[in-house]
């Protein structure tokens, strides 16, 4: 290892890190020394995202190992953070070792430092502090696969030390899993330790395959019930922390997770791991969400903080929508959650607003607010005489922003109703205040009035393209008039800017767009697939035809954001390639969600409408 005296004897202006040269590094290191735990934590945190940005290590992130390492030894504050700053730097995958790139790669230079420090850096393992002797085991697995054949019986000699005879219980059950990387095996199920058990039987479940053995799943669901109190759960190498691998590894096993859940949330649910666990099963298996939410609503009394509370709550009214006929105890206990004066009743009502339960109704026309306008209307459609005057109201006191977008998208379920709001969404539109989706319900409405008209064609000239693309169409749509639209798009699809977005506005267009296929024709052929998709539904919607349309959308079909988006083009065409019958049978017949969800897909879950997609289209003779 070397001192901070030796900081100058390494070109550091001519390697490089996350932002460019590195004659910044020994200043950083410098800073280290300092006894000041917010100076030192900066300059970890500035290393952190320089010489290891997001996982990515450049050159100049092994000759910093040598410093690093004094650094361990010798600062006052922080020695656990800069152990685990040296594991992650050294994480690999022992399969890339074998392969011709390895030598000459940083990966490689970093280890072989890390290697060499090792040694010196073992009595770690005798520290006062529980956190550097868990970061110590920790930086000890990152290399336990390189280290030298000379180094390996003394470092393993030390581990077996620690798994023998440290006091805390979690750091023996660290030791043991360190072990283990290096071929050692344990008596560990008789082990008098529940946190020694929990990590043998982790062990064992990795060493598995689904289904899991059910005496391993009873040591998980009887020794993880309550997770070892200390804060120092670093991550392993492999940058997830115990906790988070035990999860990952049960909810590959939907089954034995949903029965560690349960015992774990009977037990109290400490840390919410119970119920966090049901939650990534149901994000991650089909089907699940009916036991999930009863986990869920078992689940409630035992979360400590209304920050744990909201998470449980938000992700029952996330499922909820799901189940066929939520049963009257879960509403019951949402109804009470909902009508407290507690910081956490707005999720609740959110999820009892999707348990269609008609009590939230009358909540959220007390407490209203531009989310929960729009979850009651796509629930409650047939109430747009009692909500379309609130959303009136909260339009006219000023909406802005997200809220503004939210208000006005809360009209669509309401059909003709929805025209009742036209002074409100007039002055969204004249003020710029959610322009885009208020043009649009102005277009869908169907009322014209020379004031609407004249604003759509002033909106149409706007800097903002997306509100262009859609204020021309709106204006076709009131107007019957073509031309201001077909000149926008003409401008729109000859530019550089997103083609496929401008062309998912073209639908109400139809056949009317017509003179625009010179344009759309060729970007069938483009390189980008989500241009390729658009273009493929805009010429279905101009031409009525599915005969160039369905080629393109059958190949962009997958469990993608955009091959959901071909999927619902080809189910509008309502033709299906025999070829595809098999992937479309594949996506409806997964007990394993194929798509994840996303914040950004608006209300469902994707995983769900690719499932409810594919049966459309299975069903089409």
């Amino acid at each position: 290892m070397k001192s901070p005296a030796e900081l100058d004897d390494v070109p550091w202006h001519a390697l490089t890190h996350a932002y460019g040269s590195a004659d910044d590094v020994p200043e950083l290191i410098k800073a280290l020394y300092q006894d000041d735990d917010e100076v030192v934590d900066e300059s970890i945190y500035e290393l952190y995202g320089n010489i290891h940005h997001q996982g990515t290590i450049y050159s100049a992130s092994a000759p910093a190992v040598p410093f690093l390492a004094h650094a361990v030894l010798h600062v006052p504050v922080k020695r656990a953070e800069l152990l685990m700053l040296l594991a992650v730097l050294a994480d690999h995958d022992p399969a890339d070792v074998d392969m011709p790139h390895w030598p000459s790669g940083f990966v490689a230079d970093i280890c072989v430092e890390v290697c060499r420090v090792l040694p010196e850096l073992m009595p770690c393992l005798r520290d006062a502090e529980r956190g550097v002797r868990r970061a110590t085991l920790r930086l000890v697995a990152a290399v336990a696969d390189l280290l030298p054949a000379e180094q390996r019986a003394p470092i393993v000699a030390q581990i077996e030390c620690v798994y023998a005879t440290d006091p805390v219980p979690a750091l023996r059950a660290d030791a043991m899993v360190v072990l283990a990387r290096f071929g050692g095996e344990t008596a560990a199920f008789d082990s008098p330790l529940p946190e020694v058990r929990l990590a043998a039987a982790m062990l064992a479940v990795q060493r598995s395959e689904p289904p899991y053995p059910a005496d391993l799943v009873n040591v998980i669901a009887e020794d993880g019930a309550e997770p070892d109190p200390g804060d120092d759960d670093f991550p392993w190498s492999d940058t997830m922390t115990q906790d988070q691998r035990l999860t990952r590894l049960l909810t590959e096993d939907p089954d034995a997770g949903l029965t560690v859940a349960a015992r774990w949330i009977t037990a109290g649910d400490l840390g919410s791991r119970g119920s966090w666990l049901a939650g990534e099963i149901a994000e991650t298996w089909r089907d699940r969400e009916p036991v999930v939410v009863d986990l869920l609503l078992a689940a409630l009394p035992h979360q400590r903080g209304v920050r744990n509370l909201g998470a449980r709550l938000r992700t029952m009214g996330h499922w909820i929508e799901r189940l066929p006929a939520p049963d009257a105890e879960l509403r019951d206990t949402l109804y009470q959650y909902s009508d407290a004066d507690e910081e956490t009743a707005e999720a609740a009502l959110a999820a009892l607003v999707s348990s269609r339960d008609i009590r939230a109704l009358n909540l959220v026309l007390r407490r209203p607010n531009a989310r929960l306008l729009a979850a009651a209307a796509r629930n409650f459609p047939k109430a747009a005489d009692q909500l379309i005057p609130v959303i009136r109201r909260e339009l006219a006191a000023g909406a802005t922003g997200n809220e503004c977008i939210s208000l006005v998208q809360a009209l669509l379920p309401f059909g003709a109703a929805a025209r009742q709001a036209q002074p409100e969404l007039v002055v969204c539109l004249e003020t710029r205040r959610a322009a885009i989706v208020a043009a649009r319900q102005l277009g869908a409405n169907g009322v014209a009035t020379q004031e609407i008209t004249d604003l759509l064609h002033a909106a149409a000239d706007s800097a903002d393209p997306s509100l262009r693309a859609t204020a021309s169409v709106a204006h076709h749509q009131l107007t019957g008039d073509s031309d201001l639209a077909l000149h926008t798009f003409e401008e729109l699809l000859s530019g550089t800017g997103r083609t496929h977005w401008y062309l998912s506005f073209l639908e109400p267009l139809g056949n009317a767009a017509t003179p625009l296929l010179p344009r759309i024709e060729p970007l069938l052929e483009a390189r980008d697939e989500w241009t390729r998709m658009a273009a493929a539904e805009a010429l279905y919607w101009i031409t009525g035809s599915p005969d160039r349309a369905v080629p393109v959308l059958a190949e962009l079909v997958s469990p993608t954001p955009v091959g959901l988006r071909a999927l619902k083009a080809l189910a509008a065409t309502g033709q299906v390639p025999e070829e595809l019958r098999p992937t479309l049978r594949s996506f409806f017949f997964s007990p394993r969600r194929l798509i994840p969800n996303s914040p950004l897909s608006g209300q469902g879950h994707q995983d769900e409408e690719l499932r409810t997609l594919a049966r459309t289209l299975l069903a089409i003779g």
